[in-house]
């Protein structure tokens, strides 16, 4: 089979725009809670999971648990998504054509399963698997998330390609021996091996994807 044999979506940056929906989460919850939450809040936590924001919260007063507060910041980001899945431009196009090719593809995400398996719903014969943070013992960076999606599709991960809009995610990448493509995100990424940038999410199509060598 060509190169890649499968891709592995980072969810949030990457695959769709919910980077607005949790901020507005967090605002909302934070606001619950008798605090505040600005864009400075959301850069700490970028590339974080769920819980370290909630965390943030019960470390400032907050009086409900991290579980709690998690679950309600999850509820707020899919209730946002009822009407329709937020992907990035692009990214519907770049599904259709791995689903054509029979190319499998993974969620692999720091955030709540329950947010992923919505956004799966959005392309349910393309997106097959998910790794989320409910999945692993350790989130992004560790290479744990990424070595677990592609034991999920069966396929090595030196033969997978993933995508990812964060350094902590192309760190995880990297180390679990893959080749990365690197989309803009709200924080650039640095130059290192194995990483490969483009200025666009649309500019990854599967010509573009089959254009990449592997690991050495």
């Amino acid at each position: 089979m060509s190169y890649p044999r499968a891709v592995l979506f980072d969810h949030d940056g990457t695959l769709v725009d919910t980077e607005p929906q949790w901020a507005a989460a967090k605002r909302h919850v934070a606001g619950t809670h008798q605090q505040s939450w600005d864009t400075e809040d959301d850069h700490a936590t970028l590339g974080g999971t769920v819980q370290d924001a909630a965390r943030l919260m019960v470390e400032r007063g907050a009086t409900d648990s991290v579980e709690e507060i998690t679950r309600q910041l999850a509820e707020h980001v899919i209730g946002s998504m009822d009407h329709e899945v937020p992907f990035l431009p692009g990214i519907p196009s770049l599904l259709r054509e791995l689903k054509e090719a029979g190319t499998p593809a993974a969620i692999v995400t720091n955030a709540l399963g329950s947010v992923a398996r919505t956004t799966s719903a959005g392309a349910p014969d393309v997106l097959t698997r998910i790794v989320s943070h409910d999945d692993v013992s350790r989130a992004k960076p560790d290479p744990e998330p990424y070595l677990a999606g592609a034991r999920l599709l069966g396929v090595p991960p030196r033969d997978c390609v993933a995508m990812e809009d964060s350094e902590p995610g192309v760190e995880s990448a990297v180390a679990a021996g893959m080749t990365v493509v690197v989309v803009p995100g709200d924080k650039p990424v640095p130059e290192g091996p194995h990483r490969v940038f483009v200025d666009a999410h649309e500019d990854v199509t599967l010509d573009f994807l089959r254009s990449l060598t592997p690991p050495a």
